[in-house]
């Protein structure tokens, strides 16, 4: 299977300012790329396609050598595809009558990834096997850049790429052949149920924590955001209070990506089988709709409090959950099985009655037919199970 490993990276002071050029002219290829296509198009009716511009990448070289040409050929050719794929997803978007969303330039925030295809063209993951103490990977230009490996890389490395995140460098390595550590059966099912006041909440009746990382933020995020505002575009102190902004919102990142890690693996060293909600989040966390009066205003639609809701949910991180958890159960070789959400918290787990009557508050399920009482979420993750295990019959008698 295919896998990717990530690491920071220890560059040097002059190791950081040659990542933030290549980082800057990739930009800048991306930029010209993308203008040249629109010029052609727009004045010619010419499709300019990858293959057009990456035959002109040496030209590019040959004219700059203190800039593209310094660079990895490869992963100049990486950004071009970049491009590529970015008008293809366009096209397909326009095929399928979808809002299309044409190709952006890129900013200096908005840019934040080099890709070298192939390992040892331009670059060399572990550059130094002989240095028994630390990790380097070479890249073109830049130099061997000190990697903090705090994990054993598994398969083979296929591409690499370098990312920067805040004021933090970090190298993605993409593997393939990585073996599966499939482990071994427990003989257990579970059902499980997304919320906000628990993260998840297991049919066995465990809650796992929501540990609300930008809740916890909230009020530090808010000072350096007003601290933002004061301070005039284009100054070196905005700069400055983008950066404190920055730093909060990648810390709540690296902690709510390890929470979700944390919980997925404790699930999958626990169950042979996990069923859960196949749940539409990008729907669930849209702004509430305007409701015109008539009189051109608006009635109130609870904006507020659909707000505060959007951002509980997204603070859970309902979407970053479910992936991690897909990877890890794939890896482990459980089987995980996306069931329709629809009316598991309204049905009766023990009579099967469904009423939006039974559920008498966030927390408390008591059926209005049979008066079975439970926590609402334990007997959602139930339906859930018994939805999951009536899937898996299905198709395995299919």
């Amino acid at each position: 299977m295919r896998r990717s490993f990530k690491f920071l990276l220890r560059p040097t002071g002059k190791q950081a300012a040659a990542l933030r050029q290549c980082l800057e002219d990739h930009r800048e290829l991306y930029n010209a790329a993308l203008e040249h296509r629109r010029t052609a198009y727009r004045r010619a009716g010419v499709r300019v396609r990858y293959g057009d511009q990456s035959a002109e990448l040496k030209h590019i070289r040959a004219g700059d050598l203190d800039g593209q040409g310094r660079w990895s050929f490869s992963s100049q050719q990486a950004t071009l595809r970049r491009l590529d794929k970015a008008f293809r997803a366009f096209f397909d978007r326009v095929k399928a009558g979808r809002t299309p969303g044409f190709p952006r330039f890129r900013g200096r925030g908005w840019f934040d990834t080099v890709e070298w295809p192939k390992d040892g063209d331009g670059c060399r993951w572990d550059s130094q096997p002989h240095h028994r103490t630390a990790t380097y990977v070479r890249l073109q230009g830049v130099g061997h850049v000190r990697v903090h490996r705090h994990r054993r890389v598994l398969g083979t490395v296929k591409t690499i790429s370098v990312k920067r995140e805040g004021a933090r460098w970090f190298v993605v390595l993409s593997c393939d052949d990585v073996p599966t550590e499939t482990l071994p059966a427990v003989g257990a099912a579970a059902g499980i149920d997304l919320g906000v006041a628990s993260l998840v909440t297991t049919s066995d009746g465990e809650h796992l924590t929501n540990p609300r990382h930008l809740a916890v933020t909230a009020g530090r995020l808010a000072a350096a955001q007003r601290d933002l505002a004061r301070k005039k575009r284009g100054s070196k102190r905005r700069r400055n209070a983008v950066a404190r902004v920055a730093a909060p919102h990648a810390k709540v990142r690296r902690q709510r990506l390890d929470s979700a890690h944390k919980a997925a693996l404790r699930l999958v060293r626990d169950h042979d089988m996990i069923a859960h909600e196949a749940l539409k989040i990008t729907n669930m966390t849209k702004r509430a709709a305007p409701k015109p009066d008539g009189d051109g205003g608006h009635l109130p639609n609870g904006a507020a409090a659909k707000s505060g809701l959007n951002r509980s949910i997204l603070d859970a991180g309902w979407g970053v959950f479910l992936t991690i958890l897909s990877h890890k159960a794939e890896s482990a070789g459980r089987e995980l099985i996306a069931v329709n959400p629809a009316n598991t918290s309204r049905t009766c787990a023990e009579c099967g009655r469904c009423a939006k009557d039974n559920r008498t508050a966030q927390a408390v399920f008591r059926c209005t037919a049979c008066g079975h009482n439970t926590h609402a979420d334990v007997n959602a993750a139930i339906n859930i199970l018994r939805a999951g295990l009536a899937l898996r019959d299905a198709a395995q008698a299919a």
